[in-house]
């Protein structure tokens, strides 16, 4: 299958938010590089996309990828998946977390795991299985993979801790509940902290809320991974509605202006004022 750009509107960023593969591909006079693309939409041996040509092995095109609508990752082995129910803020009930020990035992999980994300991953279970756990689950997919806003982590905040000094767990479920899953660019993250110990990291997540004496300290652009970003700090003594109304003008700029890029390295190539501005800071 070779796909003119010009012509149709399989160009790299729809093919690679749509399920994600790892191939190889050669550009017409340079090295040999990474790109993204969907492994499940690609029915040959070779793709051509704004001048780069892709050649897949067969036997890797038809392997099952990981599967997005039904928040699936495939496995080392290349044929389990994990799953990571949402679990917003990582607060759980003692009845859930006993229905996804129940689930993951009956299908013959080989494990289940604890994520940086506040979930809890069911590993190493078949393909066959996944509608079924989902519905056993009494869950809809998580947004676990994908270009999306991923779970938004949260510290304890004023509801548990004796630190604590603003609502994360308040806030952050109100972030979780409206955002969790929305389609984006690339993906991104975000953290709520309640004091400025924090806990859930907001210094290196795509949109970072700290809690302060005097309000919410916003920042944006962080990430870890293979080129770590400290976050901008864009305003603070916020109140909670103020965050929710900038977090809201952040997401529907960068979903109507980026590209495929992390929130951070697109301030990177705009500027830092620019983004504030264009945001009405």
């Amino acid at each position: 299958m070779f796909i003119n750009p010009r012509k149709t509107p399989y160009n790299d960023f729809t093919l690679r938010r749509i399920t994600g593969y790892r191939g190889l591909i050669w550009p017409k006079r340079r090295a040999k590089t990474i790109f993204t693309i969907a492994a499940n939409q690609v029915k040959s041996s070779g793709v051509y996309c704004q001048g780069y040509f892709l050649k897949i092995p067969l036997k890797v095109i038809n392997m099952a990828g990981d599967k997005l609508e039904k928040g699936a990752i495939l496995q080392r082995d290349k044929e389990t998946y994990a799953i990571a129910p949402q679990i917003p803020g990582g607060i759980v009930t003692p009845d859930l977390l006993r229905k996804i020990a129940d689930v993951a035992e009956k299908y013959n999980a080989a494990a289940m795991k604890m994520t940086s994300a506040q979930r809890i991953a069911i590993v190493g279970i078949k393909e066959a299985d996944l509608d079924n756990i989902w519905k056993d689950l009494d869950m809809k997919p998580a947004a676990a993979i994908g270009l999306c806003v991923r779970s938004i982590k949260i510290c304890p905040g004023t509801t548990f801790c004796k630190r604590g000094q603003q609502d994360a767990v308040g806030l952050g479920l109100k972030l979780d509940e409206k955002y969790h899953g929305l389609q984006l660019p690339s993906k991104l993250k975000m953290a709520v902290a309640g004091c400025m110990n924090s806990c859930s990291e907001p210094a290196i997540k795509d949109i970072g809320i700290l809690g302060t004496p005097k309000g919410y300290t916003l920042m944006v652009g962080g990430s870890a991974g293979i080129k770590p970003r400290l976050a901008d700090i864009i305003a603070d003594e916020l109140t909670e509605e103020e965050v929710l109304d900038m977090v809201d003008r952040i997401i529907n700029y960068y979903k109507s202006h980026a590209t495929k890029h992390r929130l951070g390295r697109f301030i990177d190539e705009i500027g830092l004022e620019k983004f504030k501005k264009d945001i009405g800071l």
